[in-house]
């Protein structure tokens, strides 16, 4: 019987993640052995500067990517958010799994009620920085790096007032508990691909092992997310959001783009489903139209 290696990121979120697709796959093909492989990515290793700084997204994959060129890992389980616009075609991307909460939360340190003025709420993303900021006037927002845990920590110890992380994360980690406030998406536009993971093998590898696994309405979101960000050339550090919500046949896609002087462009458009991805380019040029900024 082939063994299925999972590739995943050493940190315990990822490996959570990476748990809940192994169960998944055992759930509908029982008959299929399974291998965790975990290793430590550089943007997870390089902690003290952001990650537009260093390279971006790409850091968290790099070593993932290695592992199933060279055949060491079958498939990788990455965030969708943290995952990179361009995909190597050698690996492309296998499909995306149920949605987990897409919205963002504010955590406040242990014991502790209210904000305190005179500490600066962290945040890891120029997407949420430029959101908060509409939020919080006069708050100063501070970048903070490192995996969930690593920032509770910084928090707890009185580094921030606050955090701002992703609900699916600390669902995942069964830290629900921690969450003193869920931002509506109205008010804190998500991620593309927040709340979803992404599923990466070889090219022309057998994936019938995968059904049952992947999610259709996952899937639909997912793309049209992230076509959305690839159309307006959107890497880590650009402050871009997108969000999908499916309602029988048709798709309502939400983008924001935020341009040189900090003005925020929020556009919507709704149609068909399988139009997901079209309708999520329109958009976009949408924005660049409002935006002469991304004109080139």
């Amino acid at each position: 019987m082939k063994t299925i290696r999972i590739g995943s990121r050493e940190s315990r979120l990822a490996v959570i993640q990476s748990e809940l697709v192994m169960d998944a796959i055992r759930a509908h093909h029982p008959d299929v052995a399974l291998e965790l492989v975990t290793m430590k990515t550089t943007g997870d290793k390089i902690l003290d500067r952001t990650l537009d700084q260093i390279g971006g997204k790409g850091l968290f994959v790099k070593e993932l990517d290695a592992a199933l060129l060279e055949g060491r890992a079958d498939l990788s389980v990455h965030s969708c958010k943290d995952l990179p616009m361009d995909i190597d075609p050698r690996i492309p991307l296998a499909g995306f799994t149920r949605r987990e909460d897409p919205r963002d939360v504010l955590v406040l340190p242990e014991g502790v009620a209210e904000l305190d003025n005179s500490k600066p709420i962290g945040c890891a993303s120029a997407r949420r920085a430029v959101q908060l900021r509409a939020l919080f006037p006069g708050m100063e927002i501070a970048p903070v790096r490192g995996n969930v845990l690593t920032r509770l920590r910084k928090l707890d110890e009185g580094q921030f007032s606050a955090l701002v992380l992703a609900a699916a994360g600390l669902k995942r980690l069964g830290l629900e508990g921690r969450i003193s406030r869920y931002f509506t998406v109205e008010e804190m536009l998500p991620a593309a691909g927040q709340g979803i993971l992404a599923l990466q093998s070889r090219a022309g590898e057998d994936l019938s092992w995968l059904s049952g696994v992947l999610d259709e309405e996952g899937t639909w979101c997912a793309v049209a997310e992230r076509a959305f960000v690839r159309a307006l050339d959107g890497g880590c550090s650009s402050p871009i959001a997108a969000h999908a919500v499916l309602s029988g046949g048709e798709i309502c896609i939400t983008g924001l783009y935020v341009d040189e002087e900090g003005t925020a462009i929020r556009r919507t458009v709704t149609g068909p489903r399988e139009q997901g991805e079209n309708l999520a380019e329109r958009l976009a040029g949408e924005i660049k139209e409002a935006c002469p900024c991304l004109e080139k």
